[in-house]
């Protein structure tokens, strides 16, 4: 089954002893690792018990999976659920953990991680149809969840923060935990006797580690600021990010824009609008999107999705240079944004 949050905070609290495997997957490296901590320490709290925790290498499993099988099967000499750790899984383990799961009587409890697999893959697959197992699949933090996690921080280590420092601390964090987790800790650091965060301590203590994400490039292309554009689409294409991805994101940062300055021309303020957005936006971020609904009209709107439309087929065919067609893509429409901006500013 696929497991998502709620799933996951409810195993959290009580674990469920039906539930014998879980794999977690995806990009996103430190999200696995935190969860594949909490998942095992859920079930036994001391991971270095050596009667309750085997730690086995896919490397070892894949010259003698018999060990699988011995470690599975084991029964705990101090009593408890026993819980078996395997790191860079891959798809050999899918034919032993389906006999493992369907024919063995144990409760061990296996937990398994993988940055290699992903929704195609047997394991995957097996595993999220299985009603013994769970699949959480582990790729890029979005607002909510960042938010989540940073609350959830904060509430464990009994610290408050201010709600303009809790904005600015989602927005500085990483896409990555691994990233997100160095960062608290230097703010704890940074704060320390403390029990409140303010809005100057995230200011001082915090990197801005997500200053190249999707958001800030799409801010900076409505923005007229060319460079800075280019410069966070090199970032994102350096940490992966497909040029089809970036279209997109753009595509419906206009869209949402096209919807709120529809409502605009039903009289509504721009900054009505902008406040009744759902998700809310970052606070910052709130005077630019005014600014956008003021400047943009529906006609250069429709245009902008019209070209943002084509430049995403460009880079759907084969043999095209998908990188070049969406950074040109990207200064047309800073362009025109700048000449747009130009004559509001005239007018």
């Amino acid at each position: 089954m696929n497991y998502k949050q709620t799933d996951i905070d409810r195993f959290f609290k009580n674990p469920d002893t039906g539930l014998k495997c879980v794999l977690l997957f995806g990009t996103n490296e430190g999200m696995i690792a935190d969860l594949f901590k909490k998942f095992a320490s859920s079930v036994c709290p001391d991971l270095t018990d050596a009667f309750r925790v085997a730690y086995l290498q896919t490397e070892a499993l894949e010259k003698d999976i018999g060990l699988l099988y011995g470690e599975y099967n084991a029964t705990s000499l101090t009593g408890g659920r026993r819980v078996v750790l395997i790191k860079d899984a891959n798809n050999n383990l899918t034919k032993p953990l389906k006999d493992l799961l369907e024919n063995s009587l144990s409760d061990t409890f296996v937990v398994l991680s993988s940055t290699t697999l992903n929704t195609k893959s047997s394991l995957v697959n097996y595993l999220k149809d299985s009603e013994n197992a769970a699949v959480v699949a582990c790729y890029e933090d979005r607002e909510q969840s960042i938010s989540a996690y940073v609350s959830d921080f904060f509430v464990k280590n009994k610290i408050t923060i201010a709600a303009d420092a809790m904005q600015l601390l989602c927005q500085r964090l990483s896409a990555d935990r691994k990233a997100s987790a160095g960062e608290l800790e230097k703010l704890l650091t940074y704060i320390g006797h403390r029990r409140n965060v303010t809005f100057d301590d995230v200011q001082k203590a915090v990197s801005n580690t997500a200053a190249s994400s999707v958001e800030d490039l799409c801010y900076h292309v409505c923005r007229a600021d060319t460079q800075k554009a280019l410069q966070s689409y090199a970032f994102l294409l350096s940490e992966g990010e497909e040029p089809v991805m970036i279209l997109r994101a753009l595509t419906y940062h206009f869209l949402k824009i096209l919807e709120c300055v529809a409502q605009t021309e039903q009289g509504k303020t721009a900054d009505m609008v902008a406040s009744g957005l759902k998700p809310p936006l970052m606070f910052f971020r709130k005077p630019d999107f005014v600014g956008f609904l003021k400047t943009f009209r529906r006609d250069f709107l429709f245009d902008i999705l019209a070209l943002l439309y084509k430049a995403e087929r460009e880079c759907k065919t084969t043999g095209n240079p998908a990188e070049e067609i969406a950074s040109y893509t990207l200064m047309q429409i800073s362009g025109a944004a700048k000449k747009i901006k130009a004559r509001a500013d005239f007018r």
